[in-house]
């Protein structure tokens, strides 16, 4: 098969696996629950902070650095700094559930550096880029640096069309709010987080 005919086959099976990532419950999944109370356009941001550690993430196991990434010493390490990350993130949600009387209010931290440390703080992120993303990343390169870019573009939109959505539906719904289901939410944002940061200190340690 001619790789021109088969590239939209590709790009299509990209999508499909992209979206059942992005839509998979996670530690940016819920500071984009959190950080779009505050704001419609929160999504946009956490999709930009995310795509600042994937996309030179995908360009680095281009270059064939994906054993890197899978060294152990690398993923505990990541572990431990991501699983305190994340669990500071969750506090910092916690300590404000009650502060925010059911109006928006600027937390200490943005939507955009949210992103990027809920991204940089999973090991498990990075685990998956060195071996399915890896796969993905191999037989996009089959086409040459176009494969390469429209895999990232592709891949990244799903991920911004996801977060944005999300955000926006928080947003949007937040009106029919009280503040049962104010601090409810926030505390599964809190969980989802914390819950996340200890599994990766655990198996830091392990």
């Amino acid at each position: 098969m001619e790789p021109q005919t088969s590239l939209p086959i590709f790009l299509s099976s990209v999508v499909l696996i992209s979206l059942s990532g992005v839509m998979t419950p996670g530690p940016v999944f819920a500071v984009t629950v959190a950080k779009g109370y505050e704001s419609r356009k929160a999504g946009i941001l956490i999709a930009l902070g995310h795509g600042l550690v994937e996309v030179p993430l995908i360009f680095l196991l281009f270059f064939g650095l994906s054993e890197f990434f899978r060294s152990v010493l690398v993923q505990k390490t990541a572990s431990l700094l991501g699983g305190s990350v994340l669990i500071i993130l969750g506090l910092q949600i916690f300590k404000n559930r009650r502060k925010i009387s059911l109006k928006p209010q600027l937390s200490e931290y943005g939507s955009l550096f949210s992103g990027f440390a809920a991204t940089a703080a999973n090991p498990y992120f990075f685990l998956w880029w060195a071996t399915v993303g890896a796969t993905f990343i191999f037989k996009a390169s089959v086409f040459g640096y176009m494969g390469i870019a429209l895999f990232t573009i592709i891949h990244w939109s799903c991920d911004l069309a996801w977060y944005t959505f999300v955000a926006f539906t928080v947003f949007k719904s937040r009106r029919f709010w009280t503040q049962k289901v104010f601090e409810t939410v926030f505390l599964f944002c809190f969980i989802v987080l914390t819950a996340f940061g200890i599994w990766f200190l655990f198996s830091a340690l392990l």
